[in-house]
């Protein structure tokens, strides 16, 4: 049997039940990794109920920094009985299984084209430690241990990881070192060389950093000045409130009174949670919400009265696996459709689509600018995979000279100054937006009613049709307006001749570059273009125009950013390829791969013939 091999480049799988405290062990050995220098992705994939459930830690490691998910598995660390047949048919020719073998694998597991290793964990932590609370949660280490020997890991990495994450209480420290350490030496007695894999110190991190979307989001509405939040829990969103609490106690107190300076509501339901936030917004506080697709539904009726009354909101989607409740912990991106025209009527909503925990922080930051400038919703298009996983990302930055732009707001000098008549409706400068004012601003002028009814220039009741229209034209020009506010698209060029494009956004960036480059190397030339904002700029369109065939990669079964893109930029249906993953998992490189080459295989173009070489990157 030919053995896998590698250095800073394999895919582990640790299989564990849901409650056992496995997540803080497995998040111990990939942290380690990327301590040591190598970049590393990280992949949680558990169950919606509180305990007793499969559940997975899928870690990449890669020296190339290629930090999507790969897909197949090179090693598992299988301590679950549950799935120790599905965990040891998951690896491929050559891996390693490890499990716990206090008890003996059945008879039936017979494959002869993998290595197993039974490191007996359960029997090491009875015989260590008496106490019976701490063994599940110490037989966790003990396999880190392990795995740090098997892959010629520096074991002080670990030791010092441990210090630093119990130097409040260091008592509970010792057992987990003896813990590791147990593991270590177990392995290294036992099994000497037999792993072929292993973590070998690099300089490939740089300044990155290792972060969750969901913290990074919830600096961004902090660093932007957010004071109020009107929320209501639902996984996979919850943690960035939690996140902005945490740090509004840090950063937000105000020094005389020890107060903290944001007002944190949790509202009965997501109706109420979006009411509050537009009602703050409307009287000129930072306002934002965080949800997931089942909220979006709720907040429907209330996003199409921001839009039509023209008031500044944020909403953080962090979009899960639907229709209805669906699986609540897994993955995807399927809210397109009902965020971009969420409410009934002719509704569009911007959207933003950050690929790793830096455009978190910065998209975040950003909307609440765009909010207060466009005096509309604007939706920062997240997922459970970014928002809830740690990922490899460059580091979060921020300009200490930056201004907030509050957009259109008259204050009382100016009303005074006005020698026309104000307008809360009126389009003065020829983009669409127009002036408003805050509650309070001036005891007599720049007072105007809010409603969600047709209204003119001065926001009176209408129903008079020119009128209304004249209206609904001027929300469409604030929409291309619009357009020059957004953050562009990232086009790479790999051939200027090439005719083969691919398009996608979010959290599918990295395993689509790692499809792109690897199709390179097979000598298949293909441009991309990761789209950031919705509505399109023309670079969009004109990107899909200059090629021949266009493949749309998205984590949805009906393919709806290109639904949108058909919509929006009227293009033709015919070149536009989906290539989708709709099975609740992050979408893995070798699958983007395969599927990219049966798709051209499948329009009979010959792969051979294709342009291949360097270009440049825009």
């Amino acid at each position: 049997m030919k053995q896998l091999e590698g250095v800073n480049d394999f895919v582990i799988r640790f299989a564990n039940v849901n409650g056992s405290g496995s997540a803080s062990a497995n998040n111990l050995f990939a942290k380690a990794v990327f301590r040591m220098g190598v970049p590393v992705s990280p992949k949680n994939i558990f169950p919606s109920n509180i305990q007793g459930l499969p559940t997975w830690y899928e870690v990449r490691v890669n020296e190339q920094g290629h930090v999507g998910r790969r897909g197949d598995v090179d090693m598992v660390v299988a301590v679950n009985g549950q799935t120790l047949r599905q965990d040891y048919d998951s690896l491929v020719p050559g891996g390693y299984f490890v499990y716990d073998s206090s008890k003996p694998l059945p008879a039936t597991f017979q494959r002869d084209d993998v290595t197993v290793i039974g490191i007996p964990m359960t029997l090491l932590c009875n015989e260590a430690f008496d106490n019976p609370k701490m063994r599940p949660l110490l037989k966790n280490i003990i396999y880190v241990g392990a795995m740090a020997s098997l892959l010629d890991m520096e074991l002080q990495v670990l030791v010092d990881s441990l210090r630093k994450q119990f130097r409040k209480n260091p008592k509970l420290a010792e057992p987990n070192i003896q813990a590791l350490e147990l593991g270590f030496t177990y392995a290294q007695e036992h099994f000497p060389g037999t792993c072929r894999l292993s973590v070998r110190r690099s300089d490939r991190v740089g300044d990155g950093i290792i972060m969750d979307g969901n913290t990074a989001v919830a600096l961004g509405a902090l660093y932007a000045g957010a004071t109020v939040v009107g929320w209501y829990p639902i996984t996979p969103s919850t943690s960035i409130i939690e996140a902005f609490g945490r740090y509004a106690e840090k950063f937000r107190i105000e020094t005389a009174t020890g107060r903290i300076k944001a007002a944190i509501v949790q509202a009965e339901d997501e109706l109420a949670a979006i009411g509050i936030v537009i009602g703050a917004s409307w009287n000129g506080a930072r306002a934002f919400t965080a949800t997931s697709g089942p909220g979006i539904s709720l907040m429907a009726e209330f996003l199409g009265l921001a839009y039509f009354a023209e008031i500044p909101a944020v909403l953080i989607d962090v979009q899960r696996t639907g229709p209805s409740t669906g699986m609540p912990t897994r993955t995807q991106q399927s809210d397109l459709l009902a965020c971009a025209y969420a409410s009934h009527g002719d509704t569009k909503n911007p959207l933003l689509f950050p690929c790793d925990p830096k455009e978190c922080f910065e998209m975040t930051a950003d909307a609440f600018d765009l909010a207060e400038r466009l005096q509309t919703p604007i939706m920062v298009m997240s997922d459970l995979d970014l928002g809830m996983n740690d990922h490899f990302s460059p580091p979060l930055s921020w300009d200490p000279q930056r201004t907030y732009d509050r957009g259109k707001v008259l204050d009382a000098a100016q009303l005074d100054a006005l020698t026309t008549t104000w307008g809360r409706y009126r389009d003065i400068d020829g983009d669409g937006i127009c002036f408003r004012t805050y509650p309070g601003t001036h005891p007599s002028k720049g007072v105007y009613f809010t409603r969600g009814t047709s209204r003119d220039e001065y926001s009176a009741y209408t129903e008079d049709s020119p009128t209304y229209v004249r209206n609904m034209e001027r929300l469409q020009l604030k929409w291309e307006t619009a357009k020059r506010l957004l953050p562009l698209a990232r086009i790479k060029f790999t051939n200027a001749q090439a005719r083969l494009g691919v398009v996608f956004y979010g959290s599918t960036t990295p395993a689509a570059y790692e499809a792109i480059d690897i199709l390179r190397i097979r000598g298949i030339a293909v441009n991309s273009m990761r789209i950031r904002a919705f509505p399109f700029q023309q670079e969009v369109i004109d990107f899909i125009d200059a090629h021949d065939l266009v493949f749309i990669i998205e984590q949805n079964r009906d393919g709806q950013m290109r639904t949108l893109l058909i919509n929006e930029g009227n293009l033709p249906p015919h070149k536009l390829i989906p290539i989708t993953s709709y099975d609740g998992l992050p979408v893995a490189s070798r699958f983007l791969t395969q599927a990219l080459e049966d798709a051209l295989a499948e329009r009979g173009v010959i792969l051979q013939q294709l342009v291949s070489g360097q270009g440049g990157a825009q």
